[in-house]
Parts: C-alpha cells; structure tokens; sequence
C-alpha cells in the first residue's frame, strides 16, 4: 500500500514537472511570433523565479501549519488552469509572461511542499531524495523534449504541446487522492497562523510570516555550502536551454526548436542518471564535484560557440547535466540530514527558492553582455563556479556539513 501511495505522488510531481518545462523549445517559436528581443525572451524564461521563490518560502511553512495535501492540491489545479492559459500566449506577450509566473508559482509549491511529502511517505531521506530527483528530473526532461518535437513538425505548434499537459495533469489529479496525509495534527507548527486583532496591536516579527527552517547549528553550513550548490542546480539547465541556443541558432536553420527541446531533454535526464555516481560519491563529494562538471560544461560550450559546431551541445547538455543532477542529489539529501521533523517543509522550500535562484542567470548573462552577446560573460561564471567548486573540496568545507551539527541544535529554526 504505501509503494501505492508514494507512486501515485510520485506521478502527480512529475506531470507538474513536465508542464514547467512545455513552453521552454517554445520560446524561440514565441520569438518570432512576438518579436521578443533576447533580454525579453531571457525574462520570459526567468519570470518563472519571480512566481517560484515567493511560492517556495511561503508554502513549505504554510504546510507545516496546515498539513501537505490542503497546499499541494489546489496549485495542482492550478498547474491545469496555467497550461489552458498558454493557449493564448502565441499572440499576447502579457499572457506568456503571466503563464510563466504561474508556472512558478506551482512549481514553487508542489515541489517543495511535495518533496516533503514523499519524503515522509518513504522515510527514507537518500531513498526518497532519488524519487524526488527522478520525478522532476523526468518530468523536466520529458516536456521539453515532446514539446520541442511536436512544435517542429506538427501543427499547432503552440497548442497541441499544453493540450497533452492538460490531459496528464488529469491523470495525475485523480491520483492524489489516494495519497494519505503525512504531518498528524499534533506535529504542525502554530507559530503561522493567520494574524487576529491581537496580534495586529503586537510587535511585527517576520518569521511568524516567512520561516525559513534553517536550525540555529545549520546556518553557517547552508550559506556556505548549501545554498551555492542550490544555485548551482538550474543555473546549469536554464543556460542550456536559453543561452546556449540563441548563441547557436543561426547554426541550426529548420532545426532549432527541435534542438532546443533535445538540449532541454538530454540535460535534464542526464541529472537523472546521475544519481548512482552520486551515492558512491557521498553527498559532502557530489556538491563540488556538480559544480565543477557543470563549468567544464560551461567551458566545452564556449568552444561550440566559437566554432559554430552545434552537435557539441549534445556533450554540453551531458556535461551540464551532470553536474545539475549532482548538486539536487546532494542539496537534498543535506536538507533532509539537516532539517528538523517540522520544519522539513520549510527547509526544502527555502532549498528551492536558491535552486531558482539559477533561472535569472541567462537574464543576468544577456544584461551584462549587451550588444556584446553572451560569450563574455559566460566565460567568466565558468571560471567563478570552478573557483568556487574548488573551494567546497577544501577538507574546511567538507567539515561544514559532514557532521550534520543541526542534529545537536533542532530548536528555533529561522
């Protein structure tokens, strides 16, 4: 029964996370239909942090007061209610950025709260943080990588790809219900509760708002380690899959949708089946060791640029995907060793706001380089991430989070 009901949530996670991605080899269809320049076209791609991290530091606490299944199911709908939306994106700018928002929106929740979920489903912290990576992981792949095949050669290319979405979310809803509540009643957090009369007349604190469920004995291991290694995690996929296509479009005549949807895929399941590499690394290995693959990634992409050889993103997308699955992988399973039981909600929330925090990185790169491009200033953040990933393999930083010092100091998350 219980493989039943962690495999019924396992798949409502994973079609949200196939819808997040649907829009993605679509962006360069959006392009031309909308004329969007490349910082606008960045933005389309990054206002999906805009909705997400909001979402994230707020619903991992709200489900710690309220319980998993009220915050998940709603936004679920909603992930429904986003895809129907994008059906007028193809002649609306407004209408794909607010589909975007959306999008993040749900993701933000349904994948910290969810991740909790599953989390206390299994019991198992590693177990469950690959059930989790390969829910997101496979979702995040599948999408892109339909939809980037249906918009090259079928019709409708902006509808038919949300229209399949719609249907799996349907699937994925009639499942939940069979997924049992995790967090009994007596183990919710009271300190959220929405504010009275009386509590207007008392002094404002934030964390009665935004908890973000870092033990007092994490904190200096999660700004350290935890946090970098998180931002680490999209940075690697969200430049691929933007950056890196616009760079090598005109290589790519009749093909670049296509491309674009294969890049997305084949990033994004490679961080998948990173996952064994990562248990035989050890979560204190794997963060650095993501990093560092990742900026090798970075750094083989420049040579494709440079070149105009697009067949080596397919080795870049590897690259990069090992390196995005490597750090989930190892973020996770730190916030699942670091996190207290009820707290874990909001731990995991505020893990993804930093994790999100990467998908403002192509906007950042198409800032700083102006009419220059991109290749500058992606040079420089490979050589930034493979500074830094040096710096966590130092035996200081590998100190930090491998003896798990939240376990002696629970009391008064932040």
């Amino acid at each position: 029964m219980r493989r039943r009901q962690v495999a019924a949530l396992w798949i409502a996670i994973f079609v949200v996370a196939f819808g997040t991605n649907v829009p993605t080899p679509l962006l360069l269809v959006y392009r031309d239909l909308l004329g969007l320049s490349s910082e606008a076209l960045t933005g389309a791609f990054g206002v999906y942090a805009a909705g997400l991290v909001p979402a994230l530091l707020l619903a991992g606490p709200a489900s710690d007061r309220f319980g998993r299944r009220a915050v998940v199911v709603p936004f679920v709908v909603l992930s429904i209610v986003t895809s129907l939306l994008f059906l007028g994106a193809s002649s609306s700018v407004l209408v794909l950025f607010l589909g975007r928002f959306l999008q993040g929106a749900v993701s933000g929740v349904v994948f910290s709260v969810g991740t909790a979920w599953l989390g206390e489903l299994d019991g198992d912290p590693a177990r469950s943080a690959r059930w989790t990576t390969a829910a997101l992981g496979g979702g995040w792949a599948i999408g892109p990588l339909v939809s980037g095949l249906m918009a090259q050669w079928l019709p409708l290319p902006t509808v038919l790809p949300y229209l399949v979405h719609v249907a799996l979310m349907l699937v994925g809803l009639a499942l939940l219900p069979r997924v049992p509540e995790t967090l009994a009643p007596a183990d919710r957090r009271a300190g959220l509760a929405p504010p009275t009369p009386g509590l207007l007349r008392r002094p404002f604190r934030p964390q009665q708002w935004i908890n973000l469920g870092v033990p007092r004995g994490a904190r200096i291991p999660f700004l350290v380690v935890v946090a970098p290694v998180a931002i680490g995690v999209f940075t690697f996929p969200s430049t691929a899959v933007t950056v890196l296509p616009l760079l090598l479009t005109p290589s790519m005549p009749q093909i670049a949708v296509a491309i674009t949807g294969l890049v997305a895929g084949v990033t994004l399941l490679t961080g998948v089946f990173a996952q064994p590499l990562g248990r035989r690394l050890g979560y204190v290995t794997a963060g650095p060791t993501g990093l560092a693959v990742g900026a090798a990634g970075f750094g083989l992409s420049l040579l494709g640029v440079a070149s105009g050889a697009w067949p080596l993103l397919v080795p870049v997308a590897l690259l990069l995907g090992v390196g995005y699955g490597l750090c989930l992988a190892a973020g996770l399973t730190m916030v699942g060793e670091l996190a207290s039981p009820t707290a874990r909600g909001a731990l995991t929330g505020t893990f993804y706001a930093c994790a999100y925090l990467g998908f403002g990185v192509p906007l950042l790169l198409s800032v700083a380089g102006g009419d220059a491009g991109f290749t500058g200033p992606l040079a420089g953040l490979a050589v930034v991430i493979a500074v830094y990933a040096a710096v966590l393999a130092l035996p200081a930083a590998r100190r930090l989070v491998s003896g798990s010092p939240a376990r002696v100091s629970q009391p008064g998350a932040t």
